[in-house]
């Protein structure tokens, strides 16, 4: 049996909770999206993690914390087990937050395959980026 070197853990480090790095996500944070999701992220140089996440469902568009719940329990997983997509492709540390953005209740297959492209959409972004920044230092 082969043993996978990637870790799919979660751990607490990981955890965006600090209310003002979440409030400068949402004055300062750049967004990249993937119907039904959302990615905003923010490069937080002086941090220790090299990613700490969020995840956020709307009240507007759940009323019930069942629901709620039950969509932040999918996007924690399907981030947990596509995070390596991201963290193969940090330069530097960064903030971030997963939203899930419509009323329309999506299977966990769907959501996991929008969760792939919207990683691979991020890591493109940030190639490019970085790419454009590489040229304009000489």
């Amino acid at each position: 049996m082969l043993e996978s070197t990637r870790s799919f853990r979660y751990p607490k480090q990981e955890k965006l909770k600090r209310r003002k790095l979440i409030e400068r996500l949402f004055t300062e944070g750049e967004s990249v999206g993937q119907y039904p999701l959302r990615l905003v992220f923010l490069p937080v140089p002086e941090e220790q993690e090299a990613l700490q996440i969020a995840v956020s469902v709307s009240k507007k568009y759940f009323k019930k914390a069942v629901d709620r719940n039950y969509y932040k329990r999918v996007l924690r997983e399907c981030y947990r087990l596509h995070q390596y997509r991201i963290k193969d492709h940090l330069t530097q540390p960064y903030a971030m937050l997963f939203f899930y953005q419509t009323r329309d209740r999506m299977d966990f297959a769907t959501i996991e395959r929008k969760t792939q492209q919207l990683f691979d959409k991020w890591v493109t972004s940030q190639t490019l980026k970085n790419a454009e920044n590489d040229v304009q230092k000489p």
